[in-house]
């Protein structure tokens, strides 16, 4: 765990004063102002806010998949923010795992082979181990028996299961989740929350961005993003209840 020099902990993720503005045809268009936002190790903290207000780039800056305009982000000791982009990949592949709403699953590839690619990539795991660590996340996420069927062949909740297991195969401390239940029905939608639930109590922190708001049950907090800042005092308290879990999702 990071710690601060009086030994309490230190945040898993820091964003301090952070903005990022766009070129447009009809001048610069700031889709995050200054904003200032620290997540802790073991948080499932919900990001809501309408179309346009800046959620898709907040996750895109805390990836490394887009660059701040000013500001700074640190994620697990990490400055994200003054990496070069020689070392960007690199870093991805060992401290974020992402999820979209369109699971992004590789069509030709079975379920436990889209999970073992990112440890392809990383090579951080031995060649002849990795299969098993594959069955091993697709069971912790409850489709072990779908491990050796394309995604064509696996329901819509199967498939983002397919996608946790594959974004967490590295063993990540941070997973970011872009509208992971948008294309799925509410029991479905409830089981895959469920399911991150589940690694926010194993100590992996979740970000997810979404437009429901009916989250606070599964989530540490939800914070609300308007025209690119955070809405004052839109936190939501930790959740009554464990998660309830749907079978057949």
């Amino acid at each position: 765990m990071l710690t601060t020099s009086n030994g309490s902990p230190d945040p898993l993720l820091r964003l301090r004063r952070v903005t990022k503005q766009y070129a447009t045809p009809s001048g610069p268009f700031t889709a995050l102002r200054a904003l200032d936002l620290e997540v802790r190790a073991g948080e499932l903290v919900a990001v809501v806010g309408k179309s346009g207000s800046g959620k898709s780039t907040l996750l895109n800056l805390l990836a490394g998949i887009d660059r701040a305009t000013s500001g700074e982000i640190i994620v697990a000791g990490t400055p994200v923010h003054a990496l070069p982009e020689s070392a960007l990949a690199a870093w991805r592949g060992r401290a974020v795992g992402i999820v979209f709403q369109s699971f992004q699953l590789l069509p030709t590839l079975t379920a436990a082979e889209n999970v073992i690619l990112p440890m392809d990539f990383l090579g951080a795991r031995p060649a002849k181990a990795r299969r098993a660590h594959a069955l091993a996340l697709l069971a912790q996420v409850g489709i072990a028996e779908q491990a050796d069927k394309l995604p064509s062949a696996l329901s819509a909740g199967q498939q983002q299961r397919a996608a946790i297991a594959r974004a967490i195969a590295n063993d990540p401390p941070l997973v970011l989740a872009d509208e992971p239940t948008g294309n799925l029905d509410s029991a479905t939608a409830d089981a895959v929350l469920a399911v991150f639930a589940a690694l926010v109590a194993r100590g992996t922190t979740v970000v997810m961005v979404t437009h429901e708001r009916d989250v606070s049950r599964f989530a540490s907090r939800t914070i609300a993003l308007a025209d690119g800042a955070l809405v004052p005092d839109a936190v939501a308290g930790a959740p009554s209840g464990a998660p309830r879990e749907v079978a057949h999702a």
